[in-house]
């Protein structure tokens, strides 16, 4: 009872034996609970051998799920009883989901596996009374998919282990130079052609070495579809990515009159087999403006309103030189009277805020969007520190804090030479369990708008599923802490406790068959002798 993750606000237990799951054990499910009847059928029904068929409600020996409107939505409460079962009520069906999460932990590393390994053992659950809610209503993780795709399969596993942390927020970044993931119907040149390379730098960008496999891939609209509905049924919000006006070579590849064809031969661009950031930029046309539109008509219908209000737009890493060359920018920043390249970008943000608000959808952006005039109505994901969130709170803006000096989880977890490809500096599971999401010194109005928070994984050196396991567990439990679980004052975490914790922890990983980094440091496979990181020596900086 004492070893879940992420720690749960309030436990209580007599020490009476527990409550033993076995094949008379039934599943009671209340109006609106069926997502997580399904769910505890499918997962502790297979790990245990067990029917769960279902029973009325007052039965004993169930699992007994049902809403209480008293509790806060996402809220629940557990209790066992050795003479009646499990009783999960929740605010709503996420906060009985997440309570159905918690069973599954009390049950042991056993219920996280596919099928019994010990078929006749005790399944106990101890007597335990548990009162639990999130700190934050939005506790995300952005996944790159345009660096190094993943494979459908791989994404409904990324949004399990999500779920296992109770992580509702899954930020799908499917375009960028690297690849356009996503497919457009009324635009196939941007799979047919943007969703492939031919080869890929091996490493960091100064690294010497290349991949000459051809990377690419993409998601049918299918395959989305049954993403969105997967991660739906886990209580997962997607926010899906589209990257402009920056971040762009794979569509203007794909497209070349989308670039600033006065500047450079858009024609001779392939999709980008590097890394850093791109000086091929979209062009500020009319041509590039419904180019998009069309993009994100087809995104609003794989991506529903009631799954994902938010639609990301990138916003980031723009550089403004080829805007600053060409002739056709230049007329278009004077014809709509703006003053600088800057403007021109706010120009780009703001045309789209409007076109998804009319549509009942509200855009988010990295926090360059503040640059050149924050638009109205969008929320920031704040990524270069805390000032952009603060300036965009303190101006009443919704804000995600994602800090890249603490939750990034592209960067290594140790200075050891060891660790493969390293990339910036060393954030260690420590690190990330004592990220504050909210800084210190906001107003509480201000602070009414930090959202939550969210961990980025950035997929450059990440070419396979258990690399991304590597870097993303096990500090994604630590984050996971951080987003659900609240303070019991400012700045007091116990990490030694946390660790503590861990060390159960660790075998439900190892029962879910995630390759996370070792607390002893990467395992002989793990790592990569002689490729070049990119070491940043010394501290962060100060967010």
């Amino acid at each position: 009872m004492d070893n879940l993750i992420p720690a749960p606000a309030r436990t209580g237990g007599d020490g009476r034996r527990g409550f033993r799951l076995d094949g008379a054990t039934t599943l009671t499910a209340g109006p609106g609970t069926e997502s997580t009847e399904r769910w505890l059928r499918a997962t502790l029904g297979a790990a245990f051998g067990l029917p769960l068929a279902p029973a009325p409600a007052g039965s004993a020996n169930t699992v007994d799920l049902r809403i209480d409107s008293a509790l806060e939505p996402e809220a629940y409460r557990l209790d066992v009883e050795p003479d009646r079962g499990v009783r999960i009520a929740g605010g709503s069906a996420a906060g009985v989901f997440w309570g159905a999460q918690t069973l599954r932990q009390l049950l042991g590393p056993e219920a996280f596996r596919r099928a019994p390994v010990n078929p006749g053992a005790d399944r106990l659950v101890p007597v335990t009374e548990v009162e639990d809610g999130p700190r934050f209503g939005w506790r995300g993780l952005m996944l790159d998919v345009a660096r190094h795709f993943m494979p459908k399969d791989g994404v409904l596993r990324m949004l399990d282990l999500m779920a296992a942390h109770k992580l509702n927020v899954f930020h799908f970044h499917l375009t960028d130079d690297q690849g356009w993931r996503v497919e457009i119907k009324r635009h196939p040149r941007l799979t047919e052609t943007g969703a492939w390379r031919p080869r890929t730098k091996y490493g960091h960008r100064a690294s010497e070495l290349w991949d000459e496999t051809p990377h690419g891939g993409f998601y049918t609209q299918d395959d989305i579809r049954e993403i969105v509905a997967y991660a739906a049924e886990r209580h997962i919000r997607v926010v899906p990515e589209i990257d402009i006006p920056g971040h762009s070579q794979a569509a203007i590849s794909a497209y070349p009159e989308l670039g600033n064809t006065d500047v450079i031969d858009t024609s001779a661009l392939s999709v980008w087999d590097t890394w850093g950031v791109n000086p091929n930029v979209l062009a500020p046309t009319d041509n590039t403006l419904r180019f998009f539109e069309g993009v994100l008509e087809e995104l609003l219908d794989l991506f529903p309103a009631d799954t994902s209000p938010f639609i990301h737009i990138g916003g980031d890493e723009c550089p403004k030189d080829q805007w600053k060359a060409s002739p056709a920018a230049q007329a278009r920043m004077a014809e709509a009277g703006l003053a600088d390249e800057d403007e021109l970008q706010s120009w780009f943000i703001r045309h789209f805020d409007r076109w998804l608000t009319a549509r009942g959808r509200r855009l988010i952006g990295w926090d360059e969007i503040l640059e050149g005039g924050l638009a109205e109505g969008a929320a920031v994901t704040s990524w270069r520190g805390y000032a952009g969130g603060i300036a965009a709170a303190e101006a009443g803006h919704d804000v995600v804090m994602c800090p890249v000096q603490q939750v990034y989880l592209d960067y290594r977890q140790d200075g050891g030479p060891d660790e493969p490809m390293p990339i910036g500096y060393v954030r260690t599971l420590e690190d990330v369990y004592r990220f504050e999401p909210v800084p210190p010194g906001l107003s509480e109005e201000a602070a009414g708008h930090i959202m939550g928070t969210q961990a980025n994984v950035w997929t450059e050196v990440m070419q396979n599923r258990d690399r991304v396991d590597y870097q993303v567990f096990p500090r994604l439990a630590a984050f996971a802490e951080v987003a659900w679980s609240r303070l019991p004052a400012p700045g007091e975490r116990d990490f030694a406790d946390f660790a503590r914790r861990m060390n159960t922890h660790y075998a439900r990983l190892d029962a879910l068959g995630v390759a996370y980094r070792p607390p002893s440091g990467p395992l002989p496979w793990q790592r990569r002798p002689g490729v070049l990181g990119r070491p940043i020596e010394g501290p962060p900086p100060t967010v």
